[in-house]
């Protein structure tokens, strides 16, 4: 049995009592503070970290001791400075009125919580988490993983008066935590199986969330049966769960009003919703596709869908990936194009769930255009790729750049390679157009208005091959008072 630390002061504690008195300052207006590396003391989770989590179990009221506190290992005052640790952390929570549905909101909630400590920052969820607490709290006392678990106690049953008792585990030791994330990676795949069998044309409403717009403002995640929350914890019927025990909380209804596309995921009542909820920054959003008005991203989500433009097709990567992916870009470069509540066409903040969604990405073209992603996530979500293609998915076992990718492609026949096509015979006919075209003058001058800007934009514009020369502009926007377009004599 590891430490066991007293709480007493905090037992049967009613919601609205005064807080106990900690080193540091709790309260909402930390949440979004960053720690960078020079201010940190250390640091738990995160890449450096083999093993981390943190998950909340329902317990009976005879099986857990209100206000208990346990560490399994080393504590904060056994680690040197500037170090990287791994962490599971564990809270039970038992209640008259406590069920197994909200056991994936209150999890979610220790995202909040933490965030909450002066001088805390804590990232992602599940089996992911990355903490970081500054040495100035270290200073002021903050010197024990104790003072983390009476945070989080206090926060909890000040915040959830249903929690009659609390008691939270903190496991320092790699093999016990790696034990315990078996046990936990379990718990997670019955919650996410659950929402599978719902289908978006099952239900009237859909639910945001804006736990994460203290640090990516205009962010609000669209959570459909068919598409879980980005951080990959919060699925629709935790969000019902969360919006029904805390109305006034991070997670809230929204009516679906209108179909405008079915297929895209857009709809009359979340752009409206998500016009305000952004400060009016996203007009709107297409919940299934990553080009066309793509779903916003924070800074949590589980893994990135990307485009890679020299094959046309869609790559997938997640967070704990530490090499470079197949377009030679790591998980971290690519997250800076993807995160902070901004439309990034090509770049899409995903829970790994979602690959299991019979919407992944449907108007985009589906699994036909997914051509990589690392081995771990493949095998997790195997099940759910359709047999067909499978077995035409790249990994970093098979391929590790585009050269090999495209030679992959074709020897596993890949649909992406009927698209390859498509795209090469409409570039030639659009090629023999242009060229007859440019043989009936020698000269063709386009003259724009002066006043006010003209824009001429071309998905692919390209000019006569015939003379000596060949432009192809693909995606491109030009503005510019006047074009002349001359075809060379042919010598």
């Amino acid at each position: 049995m590891g430490k066991i630390c007293d709480a007493n002061e905090l037992r049967t504690l009613p919601s609205g009592v005064q807080k106990p008195a900690f080193p540091v300052d709790i309260g909402e207006m930390h949440e979004g503070e960053r720690v960078r590396k020079p201010q940190m003391y250390l640091e738990f989770g995160g890449l450096k970290a083999e093993a981390k989590f943190e998950l909340v179990r329902p317990r009976q009221l005879n099986e857990i001791e209100d206000a208990r506190i346990i560490i399994e290992g080393p504590d904060i005052s056994e680690m040197a400075e500037d170090g990287s640790y791994s962490l599971g952390i564990l809270i039970e929570v038992a209640g008259a009125k406590v069920e197994n549905d909200i056991a994936g909101v209150l999890e979610r909630r220790i995202h909040y919580f933490l965030n909450y400590i002066e001088g805390v920052m804590h990232v992602n969820q599940r089996y992911d988490i990355w903490i970081r607490f500054t040495k100035d709290a270290y200073k002021h006392g903050f010197n024990s993983l104790e003072w983390f678990g009476k945070a989080l106690i206090w926060l909890y049953k000040t915040s959830f008066p249903i929690l009659e008792k609390v008691q939270v585990t903190f496991y320092t030791e790699p093999a016990q935590i790696s034990e315990q994330l078996k046990t936990a990676m379990t718990i997670w795949a019955e919650r996410d199986e659950r929402t599978r069998s719902l289908m978006d044309e099952d239900v009237e409403q859909f639910y945001g969330c804006v736990m994460c717009q203290s640090f990516a403002p205009s962010h609000m995640c669209v959570i459909t049966p068919n598409r879980t929350g980005s951080c990959g914890s919060i699925s629709w019927f935790d969000a019902r769960a969360a919006s029904n025990i805390d109305p006034n909380g991070p997670n809230f209804v929204i009516e679906k009003g209108a179909v405008i596309d079915t297929e895209k995921g857009i709809y009359r009542g979340v752009d409206k919703v998500l016009q305000e909820k952004s400060l009016g920054s996203v007009q709107t959003v297409s919940i299934y596709s990553m080009f066309e008005n793509p779903h916003t991203s924070c800074g949590c989500f589980e893994g990135i869908a990307f485009y890679i433009p020299e094959i046309d097709a869609v790559g997938v990567v997640n967070r704990d990936y530490r090499e470079e992916a197949v377009n030679g870009l790591t998980f971290s470069a690519m997250a800076t194009n993807t995160s902070g509540g901004v439309q990034s066409p090509g770049f899409n903040g995903i829970a790994i769930e979602y690959l299991r969604s019979p919407r992944f990405l449907k108007p985009d073209g589906g699994w036909n255009r997914v051509v990589w992603m690392p081995y771990d996530v493949k095998e997790r979500v195997k099940s759910s790729i359709p047999a067909d293609i499978v077995d035409k998915i790249a990994t970093e076992k098979d391929v590790k750049n585009l050269a090999d990718m495209k030679q992959f492609l074709t020897q596993k026949q890949h649909p992406i390679l009927q698209r390859w096509k498509e795209q090469e015979a409409a570039s030639e006919a659009e090629s023999a157009e242009t060229e007859a075209t440019a043989e009936t003058g020698a000269t063709t001058a386009i003259q724009l208005p002066a006043e006010g800007e003209t824009v001429i934009s071309a998905p692919t514009l390209q000019l006569p091959a015939s003379g000596g020369f060949k432009i192809i502009l693909k995606n491109a926007k030009i503005t510019a008072e006047k074009i002349i377009i001359k075809r060379l004599d042919k010598k």
